[in-house]
Formats: C-alpha cells, sequence, structure tokens
C-alpha cells in the first residue's frame, strides 16, 4: 500500500492496492505468540513510559491484477453430472480416493493396463503411475481411456506435490466442457489444489471461467467466495484502468456474491470483510463501517473452531479493525481511530501498519509525545527494513509545531539523505519502456542480488532492497511473486524425482509449468509497474512536503529574528516545558537509554522538554494530514 499521509487534503481512504492492506486475504498465516517480561523499577528518571509489564505477541492478505478484463465467456449449458467424490477430511488434505480391487479376470489389455497403473497409485508409486498414466494418455489405440488416464495423472501430479502441473491437468480436462465424465470432479480438485498452494489466486480464473457450471453442492460457499475475489480484482485492476463504470459493475457483481454466503458460513466473515471493502471503494462509511463491525461481531474468539478457522477469523478481525480506523480517521473521528488502531495486538502483521497510522491520528488531537513515541518504535534496529519514509516527515512537523526549528530542518535532511536516491532509483526504472515480463525481471534480479549477497554474508543494496520492498508491500503482487517461486520451486523438485528425468512426461510438465511462469510473469511485471510509479509519486509528494516544511521552518525563523531584533534580544522563541515522570499504577517509568528491547517496543513516549510559549502555535499550514491509504 503506499502509505501516504500527505500534509494536506483529507480523503476517505480506499482499500484499492494492498493488501492489505490489498490487501487482502493473505498474511493470514502467522499464529500470535505472547512471551511476557517485567523489568523492575528504576530509580532514575527519564523520557520514557512503559507498562509495567508487557505481553508481546509476534506474527506476520492474494490475487493478480494482470487479469483478463474483459467478461468471461460463458461455458456451455448445463448438464447433469454425476455425484463427485466425498469430501477432504479437513481443510489442506488430499480427497480420499477409492479404488475396485485389481481384478484383471473378463477385461480388455487395455483397462488393465489401466487398472495396473491405479494400483500403483493406491500403493503411493507415483512415479510409476504417472509415467503408466502419461503412456495410456499418448497411445492412439488408448484413445477410449485418455480421458480417465488424464485424470489419473492429475490426481498423481497432486500427490507428488507438483500441483501447478496438477492444476494444468485439471484445467485440460474442463476445457473439454461439462458433458465431460470427469468435469465435476475436476471442478473439486481445484479447491484442494488452492488449499495447498501459497495463495488462491491462481485458481481464480479457473472459478470464474466455470462461474456457470453446476459445483459440487458442498462447495457452493466457497465457491461464491471466489468468484467474489475474482470479480472484486477484476473491479480494482479496471478501476486502475479508469474504466470505473465496468468497475463499479464488477464490484456491485462482488456484493451480490457475499450475500449468498449464510452466516454460518466459514467464508462469511471473508466474505462481509470483501463487501466492506466494496463499500470503502463506493465512500459509503455507513454501510462500510457496518460491513466491519459484522466482521469484528462473527470472528470472536470460539472455542469450537478448529486451528486453521480460528486463525484465519483472528487475521480477518484485525483487518477489520484496521479498516474501521482508517474509516474514522477519515472522518476526522481521532479517538474513535486510535480506539480500533489500539485492537491491534503488538507483534502482529498489522500491527506496525496501526502504529504508525495512530501517530498521526495523536498528532492530530495534539498527543506528540505518543506521537514521537510511535515513531522511536519505528526507528528501532528490529523493524529496519520496514519502509515507513513518512515517519520522518511526521516527525519534523512535529518538532515545527512545537518551535524546534533547527531539529525539524535537520530531520528533513536526514529524509532526503535517505529517500532521495530510492527516488531516483525508481525514476530510473520508470522511464524505461519495458516490456511488462522485463519489468518483474528487474525486481527478480534484485531478489537473487539480495539472496546472494545474504548468502555470503555481505550486506545487500540499501537502495535496491528499499525498491524491493516497496514494490513487494502490494500484497497481489506479493502474492503472484511467491506463486512464481512456489512454481519455480516445482520445476526444480522434478530433479526429486530421477525415474522421470529424461523421459517426455518430464518434459511435457517443465513446458507447462514454463507457460504458467511466463503468464504469471506477465501478471507480476504489469503490478510491478503499476506500483513502482505509485510509488515514486509518493514519494514525489513526500519530498515537495519536506521541501514545504523547510520553507515554512525558515519564514518561522526569520519572524522570531525580527522580533528578536525589535526587543533588544529579550525575546524568547522557546521555554521549557514543565513534564512531570509520573505515571500510571499499572505503569513503571523506565529510562530511554538508546537501548531497544522487544517488551518495551510500541509503549515509548517521548517527552518534549521544550518548545513554543504558547503551546498550540497555530502552525496550521503544515499541520494537516491526510488519511491513511489502505495498503
Amino acid at each position: 500500500m503506499p502509505r501516504s499521509l500527505r500534509l494536506v487534503a483529507l480523503a476517505l481512504p480506499l482499500l484499492l492496492a494492498g493488501g492489505a492492506p490489498a490487501q487482502t486475504f493473505q498474511g493470514l498465516d502467522s499464529p500470535p505468540q505472547q512471551p511476557k517480561k517485567t523489568k523492575p523499577k528504576p530509580s532514575t528518571t527519564s523520557s520514557t513510559t512503559k507498562p509495567a509489564s508487557a505481553t508481546q505477541t509476534s506474527g506476520q492478505q492474494g490475487q493478480g491484477l494482470g487479469l483478463d478484463l474483459t467478461t468471461p465467456a460463458p461455458p456451455p449449458a448445463k448438464t447433469d453430472l454425476p455425484m463427485p467424490p466425498p469430501p477432504p477430511s479437513k481443510k489442506g488434505t488430499a480427497p480420499t480416493t477409492t479404488f475396485e480391487a485389481l481384478d484383471v479376470s473378463g477385461r480388455t489389455a487395455d483397462r488393465q493396463r489401466l487398472e495396473a497403473a491405479n494400483a500403483s497409485f493406491q500403493r503411493g508409486e507415483y512415479d510409476k503411475a504417472a509415467l503408466a498414466a502419461w503412456e495410456l494418455m499418448n497411445d492412439p489405440k488408448m484413445a477410449p481411456l485418455q480421458l480417465e488416464s488424464q485424470y489419473l495423472l492429475g490426481k498423481t501430479l497432486y500427490r507428488m506435490g507438483q500441483y501447478h502441473s496438477s492444476l494444468g491437468e485439471f484445467s485440460q480436462i474442463l476445457a473439454r466442457g461439462q458433458d465431460t465424465r470427469f468435469f465435476s470432479k475436476s471442478l473439486e480438485w481445484l479447491f484442494f489444489i488452492s488449499h495447498k498452494t501459497v495463495n488462491e489466486s491462481v485458481i481464480l480464473d479457473e472459478v470464474a471461467r466455470y462461474a456457470n457450471a453446476q459445483w459440487p453442492e458442498r462447495y457452493q460457499d466457497e465457491f461464491h467466495y471466489l468468484l467474489a475475489r475474482y470479480f472484486f480484482v477484476r473491479g480494482r485492476a479496471l478501476d486502475t484502468v479508469e474504466q470505473k463504470g465496468e468497475a463499479a459493475k464488477s464490484f456491485e457483481e462482488t456484493r451480490k456474491l457475499t450475500a449468498q454466503i449464510p452466516k454460518s458460513d466459514r467464508f462469511y466473515a471473508q466474505a462481509k470483510y470483501l463487501e466492506g471493502l466494496t463499500w470503502i471503494r463506493d465512500r459509503n462509511a455507513p454501510r462500510a463501517l457496518e460491513a466491519m463491525k459484522e466482521v469484528v461481531r462473527v470472528t470472536r474468539p470460539a472455542s469450537d473452531r478448529s486451528a486453521a478457522d480460528a486463525k484465519i477469523a483472528d487475521a480477518t478481525r484485525d483487518l477489520a479493525f484496521i479498516q474501521l480506523a482508517r474509516i474514522h480517521y477519515g472522518a476526522r473521528q481521532n479517538r474513535y481511530a486510535l480506539y480500533y488502531y489500539g485492537k491491534i495486538e503488538r507483534g502482529k502483521p498489522d500491527w506496525l501498519e496501526a502504529l504508525f497510522e495512530s501517530s498521526w491520528a495523536d498528532y492530530r488531537i495534539g498527543q506528540y509525545e505518543q506521537a514521537l513515541g510511535n515513531l522511536i518504535t519505528l526507528s528501532s534496529p528490529f523493524f529496519r527494513d520496514e519502509y515507513f519514509p513518512e515517519a520522518l516527515i511526521l516527525k519534523a512537523v512535529i518538532y515545527y509545531e512545537n518551535c524546534r526549528y533547527a531539529e525539524s530542518t535537520a530531520i528533513v535532511q536526514e529524509f532526503e539523505r535517505r529517500y532521495k536516491p530510492v527516488y531516483d532509483a525508481l525514476d530510473d526504472l520508470t522511464r524505461k519502456n519495458m516490456e511488462a515480463a522485463d519489468d518483474y525481471a528487474v525486481l527478480a534480479e534484485i531478489q537473487r542480488k539480495n539472496r546472494t549477497a545474504k548468502k555470503t554474508g555481505q550486506a545487500p543494496d540499501l537502495i535496491l532492497e528499499r525498491v524491493l520492498k516497496l514494490a513487494l508491500s502490494d500484497k497481489d503482487l506479493k502474492n503472484t511473486n511467491d506463486s512464481i517461486i512456489e512454481l519455480e520451486n516445482e520445476l526444480d523438485g522434478m530433479k526429486t524425482h530421477p525415474s522421470l528425468n529424461n523421459t517426455e512426461l518430464a518434459r511435457n510438465l517443465q513446458d507447462i509449468l514454463k507457460k504458467q511462469r511466463t503468464a504469471l510473469i506477465q501478471k507480476a511485471g504489469l503490478m510491478a509497474k503499476a506500483k513502482l510509479e505509485q510509488e515514486q509519486a509518493e514519494l514525489r509528494t513526500l519530498l515537495a512536503n519536506g521541501e514545504r516544511i523547510k520553507f515554512e521552518t525558515t519564514t518561522k525563523e526569520k519572524e522570531f529574528l525580527e522580533e528578536q531584533l525589535q526587543a533588544g534580544g529579550r525575546r524568547a522563541i522557546i521555554k521549557k516545558y514543565k513534564y512531570s515522570v509520573a505515571v500510571n499504577d499499572d505503569q513503571l517509568y523506565w529510562p530511554f537509554q538508546g537501548e531497544f528491547w522487544r517488551d518495551e517496543l510500541g509503549t515509548y513516549q517521548y517527552t518534549l522538554t521544550k518548545g513554543c510559549i504558547e503551546r498550540k502555535t497555530g502552525n496550521a499550514s503544515v499541520s494537516d494530514a491526510s488519511a491513511p491509504t489502505p495498503k
């Protein structure tokens, strides 16, 4: 997400880039932990405040933007389909497959060969089963059994961990039409594959392609949710290319699909969250608030949830809290925003984002010490690789508000020293009229260089590292990048099956994976280019705001100097503030001496010891900030 917190016009936040915030629906994989640390009461005084005991949780949302923007072509007409096999016993597990006992009596030699391949599959001899199925598929004499052999090959590849290769086989079966014998069962395998891959976006196109098919009843709700995600991502892509009318139709379709998911279903909360995002996009704050509050209500901790479902519910709940805070911030209801930001527990995937955005709300209501304390956490070595350029701008503004002009100017200079090279690097990249694949190749090369540097014990190039962090802060792009890496690992994984080496099957699978990789790279390239251009524009705005702060600072210093001259040097610019080290009963005062401890993160308060004689200076020209832009 572009974390653009401009010092100008206020706007309702739109979650149009990810994941988040575009968020979206990944980043749900990190279960919270709760180590606890308590420090003894010190006898010295200082300028930081922390709770007496701090509980820390630690932890760490997927679609592609390069989708076909045309309306998906309807598949052939519905036909009656055979009943699908039983569902898997739990999410992410392979389906139970049953076979008849191997009895070759009274059967043709062709059927015996297929039964022998099935027997190998049952025994777990997947390499042997895959080779046998491949031979049957490509034997002209076995044409009547070709489809069944391909279905067996798709299942075998799944069991071998070759999920993208398996998807390729089932996609070919589905392309034969709804009257195909294994059509319904192949639809089910799409769900099984989506539960195993790093994200579900790899099957969204297939789900949309067969939207009018007769989906298995027990997967109807998951189908509606995945199709809603497809239309939501499609709507965002249309928004990006300024096709607002078509985008509005996609978002309306998203709401229609999410409305079909019952409250008792495990996908209800995620569907309701999607609905809320569409209302945010349409700037309908009341309906967006109600949707997000409903997410919070239905994701309360419950003992009857499985561990996997509890993790998803908890992560979706945090995403809803973030959106509630942003909606209130956009409406200038800053204390409501702080309430919801505070609901994100320390160490969770969205905690740093919430901590940073809450700093702007603290600043708006004059809680400068808390805002600066939050920025101390963001500057800690634990988060050195995180990307929050606006943090320095906010810090400079707070010092400006308190007439600490020298410090404000120094902070802006530090911002320019750190991020002007990043802007220049982005400018060089975006000026090149490269193909989409070349745009992604740039990011892939940065990743490769960073991995090599880490392996050799060298420090990665900081500027290139920041460019990469910028690009992958878009959750859609990150998910697509993860899928590309997963696909490349599958290609490398073929080496772990020596019996397949130098076989026609292996060469065919490699060709299929390379074609899928090319398509994913094309999508990732388009997203990377859009994201880097967006971040370049954000940095341009921040650099301009920095120049504005320096201009305003110089103007104020000139005014105070003139007043001092007129007063014969007796005019004071700043004075010492009165402050106390007293804290609440459930807190103790702990001096900050430049050391960072994990159990202290998020608890700092920076004490301003001096500033303007009039605490509220009225420097309104640089004191506003736009709403946090959803990630």
